[in-house]
């Protein structure tokens, strides 16, 4: 018994012209055999929608680049800040010691002088 009389249960030779065209016919109607230029339409079709979705792709993939990018100056923005931060914090509060320290000095320098 040949290989398509066992998968298909009848031998496809005996069924004749009629069937063979009722066949296609049927696969036209459902869609699954379409002719050469719609399908080289629905092909033409797909890739265009590909190389939308690539330029997309391509355009996030970009700004996401300049977002890191941003994201990182901001970081060493705040880096650089903070130090400056701590600095003129340890300033301030040093400053009214500073200031104790001067005013010291000048009650010292102001003290007249013994005569000589």
């Amino acid at each position: 018994m040949p290989l398509a009389e066992e998968l298909l249960g009848f031998a496809p030779v005996d069924l004749g012209a009629a069937a063979l065209v009722g066949i296609i016919v049927l696969l036209v109607l459902r869609g699954r055999l379409v002719p050469r230029r719609q399908l080289e339409d629905l092909r033409a079709d797909r890739d265009r929608q590909l190389e939308d979705l690539r330029a997309e792709r391509d355009t996030w993939r970009e700004a996401h680049a300049v977002s890191e990018e941003a994201r990182r100056e901001a970081q060493d923005q705040a880096g650089e800040l903070l130090e400056l931060s701590r600095t003129a914090g340890y300033f301030f509060a040093t400053l009214p010691r500073a200031a104790r320290e001067v005013s010291k000095r000048a009650d010292v320098d102001q003290a007249p002088a013994p005569p000589s």
